[in-house]
């Protein structure tokens, strides 16, 4: 376990005070943990404690209101011609046709048909805007009269501010000295308490690591998993509560327009707009079209982009699929994809996923996980992971994999991109300083980083295997070594 004293002076800005009773409030509202530590940092004493849970909950109330307050949301903006500052997921775009910028808070109902941005409020805010991926900030609404935006469009609300609710700088070489000063053992706790768990809980390093194996589709592009694990092992806590970056779909029909491309509306879908697409309760998840689905995924997952009636979407998102299954069925000699749907049975299909979160390895989600204690702070820590996604942070950190990681020229070529796209997430993820060869400790990458990423890619190719024996019988995976330099 890390020092709490030296966590809280390495990182003095970054910290919050995490108390489960506390959690448990945001939990209740559903508030996601990126924004629960933005509040937890403006409510919270000098000690870390909030001291009125009563108040926070009529704070959280006010401060991120839900759509059975649109209505008063537009009454207030009508009448007083501006709203309070609340907490929203905006999306804005531009209207060629209409020549203006409009906006959209989904959560709310607000549609892009209401709204209306003037210029000279989006020449204020556009680069609070551009520079936010997620969307999220405060922001506070007014209405513009149907005389005052041409009765030809009607009234509409209208964006009178927009402010990215981060209230630190998010720095990378700051945060690659930073681990300097922490063990490999140290660090992996440090992690652990960031995403809300308690390294004290966790009875060895494989269930601590396994558990972090997810966070590699927030860390590095295109990271495509699958992970089948027993029930209440936080699934859908961490892909759909910790960052803002990504996007989890639970059961349900699931479209592609949806996820790819909307030919009617000519608009990217999820894949485009998010660092990674989660699909919760896989056995549970239809589709509309299957065979149409089956073509996009396979398109999209091995290259990052997929045609649809003449129209290119690219996009790095991974594509990560969650399902449950006993820990009984949890054996890699077996078919444990016989579960879930035909369009996930397929063997090129598979082929295409670059490696298998063994859940088993899990324990369920009990009291004693919950951090309880100074923690790095989870939105600091989920922007940190999607600056690392940029393209000069792979190709850096990609560098030093490749002048590490040896293998024969007979290799299959998939499993080599899997087993190296994987290593480069887990080098970022624990040794984030590491950013030359010979910054490297080969012990540890390879306990960390390459065995794991070998033996992740190497269920897939098992599982291929009992899916497609006279395709993939007998071709195992290729030896994978640290060379010497």
């Amino acid at each position: 376990m890390y020092s709490i004293d030296k966590l809280r002076e390495v990182f003095p800005d970054t910290t919050v005070y995490k108390d489960p009773n506390v959690m448990a409030t945001f939990l209740s509202a559903a508030v996601p943990a990126f924004l629960r530590d933005w509040i937890l940092k403006r409510k919270a004493g000098n000690d870390g404690r909030i001291a009125d849970a009563s108040e926070l909950s009529t704070y959280i109330a006010d401060i991120i209101p839900r759509r059975e307050h649109k209505l008063q949301i537009e009454d207030t903006a009508r009448s007083n011609s501006e709203t309070k500052k609340f907490l929203a997921r905006i999306d804005i775009r531009f209207n060629i046709k209409s020549n203006h910028y409009s906006f959209e808070i989904a959560d709310l109902g607000i549609q892009h048909s209401q709204t209306l941005i003037e210029d000279y409020i989006w020449d204020r805010i556009k680069d609070e805007v551009v520079n936010t991926s997620g969307g999220w900030g405060l922001v506070k609404l007014g209405y513009a009269t149907p005389e005052e935006t041409g009765k030809t469009q009607g009234g509409k609300l209208t964006l009178l501010e927009y402010k990215n609710f981060c209230p630190y700088e998010v720095n990378l070489d700051a945060f690659r000295e930073a681990r300097k000063e922490f063990s490999t053992d140290e660090w992996i706790d440090i992690i652990l308490g960031a995403i809300d768990y308690n390294p004290e809980g966790y009875g060895d390093w494989l269930e601590k690591h396994t558990l972090l194996t997810r966070l590699l589709p927030f860390i590095e592009p295109r990271v495509n998993l699958v992970e089948l694990a027993p029930k209440g092992t936080g699934k859908s806590y961490l892909f759909g509560r910790v960052g803002k970056y990504g996007w989890l779909a639970s059961g349900g029909t699931l479209t592609r327009a949806k996820l790819f491309y909307d030919l009617t509306a000519k608009k990217t879908g999820l894949v485009s707009a998010y660092d990674f697409v989660a699909m919760d309760e896989i056995q549970s998840i239809r589709f509309d079209d299957p065979s149409e689905m089956q073509g996009a995924l396979k398109a999209y997952m091995e290259s990052g982009e997929a045609t649809f009636g003449g129209s290119k979407i690219i996009g790095t998102a991974g594509i990560i699929l969650l399902g449950n299954i006993p820990r009984e069925d949890m054996d890699i000699s077996k078919n444990m994809f016989r579960t879930l749907p035909e369009v996930f049975r397929e063997s090129a299909l598979l082929d295409r996923f670059h490696g298998f979160i063994e859940g088993k390895n899990i324990p369920r989600m009990n009291e004693t996980l919950k951090i309880s204690n100074w923690a790095l702070n989870t939105e600091y820590f989920t922007e940190i992971m999607h600056l690392m996604r940029s393209q000069s942070e792979c190709m850096r950190y990609r560098a030093v994999v490749e002048a590490l990681v040896e293998y024969p020229q007979s290799v299959d070529t998939r499993d080599k991109e899997a087993v190296l796209r994987i290593c480069t997430a887990y080098l970022k993820l624990f040794f984030p300083h590491w950013t030359k060869p010979e910054h490297v400790e080969k012990g540890e990458f390879n306990r960390y980083c390459l065995r794991p990423a070998v033996n992740m890619r190497s269920t897939i190719r098992k599982q291929l295997q009992l899916l497609d024996a006279k395709e993939f019988g007998g071709k195992n995976i290729a030896a994978f070594s640290i060379r010497e330099i």
